[in-house]
């Protein structure tokens, strides 16, 4: 397996826990992937993903290995999903109780949002609905095969989110009000797209959370520890500090990996949890390349720049998650896409990690926080504005003034992370975080799908489908032990047939260079 990141250690948990010899190779020190957790003022600050939604993809994963999620996590359900403010002063909650939010919406822009976003909530169960089964959890399918296989009821169903119309285009119907059309629209930044491009169906995005938000004692670095904790319980080895530095090939065939210190490895299957444009890119060697071209990316997604510090917030009443919005979405979003450069007055997004659903004096200390702000993916590319750091921190900072809030950005304990870092840290992506951004009706089919050209040879991850997303890179890696399975299962009958009672030898090799 190259890359301890959630989709491999949800393929390796699948396959270890059905007796397949399993290894697990990760260039970082820890397993995590991008769910990455940093030091800040002598405690540990998330600096990946925050937010834990679809509790019963990890369920379902942990109990197929026999063990129980509860007894692994300390989960804490949140009754405010986010906090969202705007210039000026207003402010609105969204909560796990949808009639709550209904009312917080009528009492913010009036009864008829309030029906509208009801309305919506609707429309988003259905969509999802639709789609969870015979899309997020099936191997990759195609537009037909959706069609045929979601029923009349599901078409039905898709027509009222058409993937046709844009996300923004289709929250029209339900929101008048410009400050709700925003807020929900952000749903798009949750697969590192923008709203004005993404199909209608990523509405399904806020089902997701209406049907449960938790918070993770100890951090989500805390759900990458007993992902890897059930794996090794299952017989999986996890290497850190182990860099994959090619993908062996014999008789066309994928063989196993070479190590960076020269080590060689052999195995009947190799997942690979790296972005998929890295296999097309030549970071797994030429031969690999060759074979993968066709999974360069096409129109990467979101990276960002993000700040993890432990410092006093002051001036605005923050809960565990704070979304600040700027004044012009489409500029934003326009920049960002369109122009390849940092938005000049960016939304921004707060992680107060030690904040549930209270809030706290401003005189309660320092806490544990994550910033981040949307940026282009172009951490490679020659000439990227060396300034574009320091210019962003001070437009965040702008920001969050405008909407009573202040944080001390350049404190002592903050780490700044931008596309360059996240470009070294995830080769071949120029700091993209989420695989291709997904843009245009086609974009969820355009995904590479779990297997590649080179047989022997499976992705894993956020680039890979079902998309980016810690419970969609789960069903990732899942999707993946499958494939394998059926791989090893056919190679073991190939066996059988040329040596009479053959015994099957299937091992699977996961390392990384950058994973999800």
């Amino acid at each position: 397996m190259i890359g301890a990141g959630v989709g491999g250690l949800a393929c390796a948990i699948d396959l270890a826990s059905q007796g397949i010899a399993v290894r697990v190779l990760e260039r970082a020190s820890a397993p995590g992937g991008k769910m990455r957790v940093l030091p800040a003022g002598g405690t540990a600050v998330d600096a990946g993903p925050t937010v834990f939604t679809l509790r019963g993809v990890f369920e379902d994963l942990f109990a197929s290995a026999g063990a129980r999620l509860a007894d692994r996590l300390a989960l804490t359900p949140l009754e405010v999903l986010a906090r969202h403010a705007w210039a000026g002063g207003a402010q609105l909650d969204l909560f796990a109780d949808r009639a709550r939010s209904a009312d917080a919406i009528g009492r913010f822009a009036g009864l008829e949002a309030a029906r509208g976003y009801l309305a919506f909530c609707r429309r988003a169960q259905r969509v999802h609905d639709a789609l969870d089964r015979d899309f997020m959890r099936a191997p990759r399918p195609s537009p037909s095969g959706l069609v045929r296989s979601i029923g009349l009821r599901g078409v039905r169903a898709m027509l009222e989110a058409p993937p046709f119309r844009s996300l923004w285009s289709a929250l029209g119907r339900d929101f008048a009000d410009p400050r709700l059309r925003q807020l929900f629209a952000r749903y798009a930044t949750y697969v590192g797209s923008s709203p004005f491009a993404c199909p209608a169906t990523l509405m399904l995005i806020a089902h997701v959370e209406q049907e449960g938000v938790w918070s993770v004692e100890g951090g989500m670095g805390a759900l990458a520890r007993a992902l890897a904790e059930v794996a090794q319980s299952c017989g999986a080895r996890i290497d850190t500090d182990a860099h994959v530095a090619r993908i062996e090939m014999r008789d066309g065939r994928a063989s196993g990996v070479a190590l960076a210190d020269g080590t060689e490895l052999v195995a009947d299957a190799v997942v690979c949890n790296a972005d998929a444009a890295a296999l097309a890119a030549g970071c797994f060697g030429a031969e690999v390349a060759d074979r993968t071209r066709g999974l360069a990316t096409r129109g990467r997604s979101l990276s960002a720049h993000t700040w993890t510090l432990r410092a006093e917030a002051r001036g605005f009443g923050f809960l565990r998650h704070n979304v600040f919005f700027s004044r012009d979405y489409r500029a934003e979003f326009d920049a960002i896409f369109g122009g390849g450069r940092a938005p000049g007055e960016p939304t921004v997004y707060v992680c107060a990690q030690d904040r549930e659903d209270a809030t706290l004096p401003d005189a309660s200390g320092p806490e544990r926080m994550l910033v981040l702000a949307n940026a282009p993916a172009n951490g490679d590319m020659r000439g990227a504005d060396p300034g574009e750091a320091s210019r962003m921190a001070r437009a965040v900072q702008e920001v969050l003034k405008r909407c009573g809030a202040e944080i001390d950005l350049d404190h002592p304990t903050a780490t700044a992370t931008g596309p360059a870092e996240f470009a070294t840290l995830f080769p071949a992506t120029g700091g993209a975080l989420y695989g291709r951004a997904s843009h245009g009706w086609m974009a969820s089919f355009a995904r590479p799908g779990t297997t590649t050209p080179v047989p022997g040879l499976f992705l894993a991850g956020g680039s890979a489908h079902p998309g980016a997303g810690v419970p969609m890179t789960a069903l990732s890696g899942r999707l993946a032990a499958g494939a394998v399975r059926e791989h090893l299962d056919s190679i073991a009958r190939s066996r059988a047939t040329v040596t009479r009672g053959g015994t099957r030898t299937a091992g699977a090799t996961t390392g990384a260079s950058g994973s999800s």
